[in-house]
């Protein structure tokens, strides 16, 4: 493994972390967009959530791998190795780089699997483009219409989500996350995970704020949730809301870790309304914001027994 503190200076080998994986670069919807991918089989494209960047899905990289799948990992606009445009934020055009990155690796659709802010944009994109959406599996985050009447009528949810709050002052919270090399990411991921110590160690802590530290990364970050605050009280904000009313048609998994202290279970728990077709819904005990990696093994079982199965709605 590439040493994850390599100065921020040297951005390729910084979040091109060498493992059996390939990296590179592919363009799509106007941008750059770096990618880690490996297998060979059906697409299941991985989107990472806040403050990480690629290299959360590791593990699953390598166990859809083995399953038979083509797992690609890329990084969001703004993150990582892909491109840092002055706009672009709003979860439409993100989820228009998703699938014209489905589009650039030459598949005819994916399987999309987000977590946070990445599972916020897979629901927008199997809405926006449902023809390139196989199936759709979503971590630690509601359907976008959910998120927004959690965080508008439940009190516990809007003090949960104080960090989105935060995030509308301008300056002070990029100058917050690359303090210190870092220091606020670690203990953000410390925080909103569950009691497994050995889940986030100091060198994966480590290359998650050296990754931040990457200039306009921490900016980047916080767009797209400036203007889902913002775009409330806008035409914009109002279009977005109006155009997610349209149901999800395709197969959807949905987890949940128990202990999430971001997302609420309850916040999470109503997104099956938005979904005309089989939903899945796992919560994993014990577990915090980010299942995928407070337990690797049982959230890849989960998710490949899904992907494999012929009756989704089992």
């Amino acid at each position: 493994m590439t040493d994850p503190a390599t100065p921020s200076s040297q951005q390729p080998p910084l979040v091109r972390i060498e493992g059996p994986w390939t990296h590179r670069d592919v363009a799509a919807n106007g941008a750059r967009f770096h990618i880690a991918e490996l297998g060979e089989g059906p697409l299941v494209l991985l989107l990472h959530g806040f403050p990480q960047f690629w290299w959360a899905w590791r593990h699953q990289l390598v166990d859809l791998a083995d399953a038979g799948f083509r797992a690609v990992a890329m990084d969001l606009r703004g993150v990582g190795g892909s491109d840092r445009t002055p706009r672009g934020y709003d979860p439409a055009n993100l989820a228009l780089d998703i699938t014209g990155v489905v589009r650039s690796l030459g598949e005819p659709d994916a399987a999309l699997v987000g977590h946070g802010l990445g599972g916020y944009l897979a629901w927008t994109a199997a809405v926006m483009r449902p023809k390139l959406v196989r199936r759709l599996a979503v971590s630690s985050m509601p359907h976008p219409r959910r998120w927004r009447s959690a965080m508008l009528s439940d009190v516990r949810q809007t003090a949960a989500g104080r960090h989105v709050w935060g995030f509308q002052r301008p300056w002070l919270p990029e100058r917050q996350l690359v303090a210190d090399e870092g220091a606020l990411v670690g203990e953000l991921i410390r925080d909103w995970s569950g009691p497994r110590i050995d889940a986030f160690p100091d060198p994966v802590l480590e290359a998650y704020r050296r990754a931040m530290c990457i200039p306009s990364t921490a900016h980047c970050s916080i767009e797209p949730y400036r203007w889902l605050v913002r775009s409330l009280a806008r035409p914009d904000g109002f279009q977005f809301n109006r155009r997610m009313k349209r149901p999800v048609r395709v197969p959807t998994l949905h987890l949940h870790g128990s202990l999430d202290p971001v997302m609420r279970t309850r916040s999470a728990a109503g997104s099956g309304q938005y979904v005309e077709a089989p939903y899945r819904w796992r919560l994993f005990d014990g577990v915090g914001h980010f299942p995928h990696e407070e337990d690797p093994t049982g959230f890849s079982q989960e998710l490949i027994g899904w992907l494999k199965d012929p009756e989704p709605d089992r």
